[in-house]
């Protein structure tokens, strides 16, 4: 690449044109995987390919179109108009069939789909929609249903060391070494693109083209997260990091917890915490709610980066405190009886103003033996009790209180 080259992207000086090039992702283009098989037969499918950013979606579809020597267009079902659509099928209709490569598929509207589907449906456009959220649950099923969906895996290190050296043979005058060069990989989170950014800031920005760490960290020593407020990644990390509290791993529960605050996301992370606290906790350490709010109140009162100090102290305590999901799944079977109509008259006695009601302070123990379920549900337990301490001593006080052993 000559340094007068502005206008070039590393990235797309590198793209593969044919699949035995592209990194990663032997699932599917390894020896007999079957995008492999569809170039040797030279056929091809429309289809979904979804993963992370940056581990070679496009790549994928760029080399299927070259080795296979069809006519191809590239869209963004963001930025392209319902226009571009229409031409790319009148494209189609001219020629007998298209390649349309749609980035960010999940996002395309109704009309874009409509006027598509009976194209991809007979073969006319051979789709490949590219996306970073799961297709199960944000494409239209019209679409996704004609489509074959083939999920991508995060790239490695290696993988991205592999294609940082294929790009120092098109830096002229490069110099860097292999430390530099895992230093890159290592802050790219497994995006190849951000890694081929990264290293081509620093070439352009250097005089003599010689990069060290130094020179990376001047640009960027901050990792990028795959995770995006509005994308699945973001919601991956928030679900580990419950999953992980969950199941009292205190050592994953860092992990993800230091992965949203250098993300600077307290938001999330507040929100986060405070279901955690009553659902997967709950009754086992009812305490753990008020805990809680002091934790966020003081990371909000000393901000970033102290902040990292409470939640961190109170991630840890809700990781090794007991759990009990009894709270919820109680509440939650209040509910579902109440959304099958299962719910039956207040019992009179308990009215407003009945003078049969008997008040419960009146009686030994604060408690009456009076019914307060409607009759139709009468002997209903909602709540089961998880054999833990509190549970257990908050029952053994109940039945204290009825009189009971």
């Amino acid at each position: 690449m000559k340094v007068g080259d502005i206008m070039k992207v590393l990235a797309d000086t590198l793209r593969p044109e044919k699949l035995s090039d592209v990194v990663g992702q032997d699932h599917l283009i390894g020896k007999d995987k079957i995008l492999t098989n569809l170039v040797k037969n030279k056929k091809l499918f429309s289809m979904i390919l979804y993963g992370q950013p940056g581990i070679g979606k496009t790549s994928i579809a760029y080399a299927l179109s070259k080795e296979l020597g069809l006519r191809t267009r590239f869209l963004n079902a963001t930025v392209n108009k319902k226009e571009d659509f229409d031409n790319v099928i009148e494209e189609a209709k001219f020629y007998g069939d298209i390649i349309l490569v749609v980035d960010e598929i999940h996002r395309m509207n109704k009309d874009k789909q409509d006027i598509l589907l009976p194209y991809i449906e007979k073969g006319t456009i051979i789709l490949i929609g590219l996306t970073t959220s799961n297709p199960y649950h944000k494409i239209n099923p019209a679409i996704r249903s004609r489509c074959q969906v083939f999920e991508l895996h995060e790239l490695t290190d290696k993988d991205i060391i592999k294609v940082l050296e294929r790009a120092k043979k098109v830096l002229e005058g490069i110099k860097i070494d292999k430390k530099t060069l895992e230093y890159i990989a290592s802050l790219s989170s497994g995006d190849v693109r951000n890694a081929l950014n990264l290293l081509e800031i620093a070439y352009y920005s250097t005089s003599n083209h010689e990069i060290n760490i130094e020179t990376i960290k001047s640009i960027n020593s901050k990792p990028v997260f795959i995770h995006d407020k509005n994308e699945d990644g973001h919601y991956d990390v928030l679900s580990a990091l419950q999953k992980s509290i969950r199941g009292s791993d205190v050592d994953a529960t860092l992990h993800y917890m230091a992965r949203l605050i250098a993300a600077e996301d307290l938001d999330s992370i507040y929100r986060r915490l405070s279901v955690i606290a009553y659902e997967d906790i709950g009754l086992a350490n009812p305490g753990i709610g008020p805990r809680l709010d002091a934790a966020i109140n003081a990371a909000e009162r000393v901000g970033l980066p102290e902040a990292r100090i409470p939640l961190g102290e109170i991630a840890i305590e809700m990781a090794l405190s007991p759990k009990s999901n009894s709270a919820i799944m109680a509440i939650d079977a209040a509910l579902e009886d109440i959304h099958k109509g299962n719910i039956g008259n207040v019992p009179s006695h308990i009215k407003n103003g009945n003078p049969n009601y008997k008040y419960p302070h009146n009686y030994p123990n604060d408690w009456v033996n009076q019914e307060y379920l409607p009759e139709k549900l009468r002997g209903t337990k909602y709540y089961i009790a998880k054999n833990n301490l509190v549970e257990s001593n908050l029952n053994k006080v109940h039945r204290e209180m009825k009189g009971e052993k």
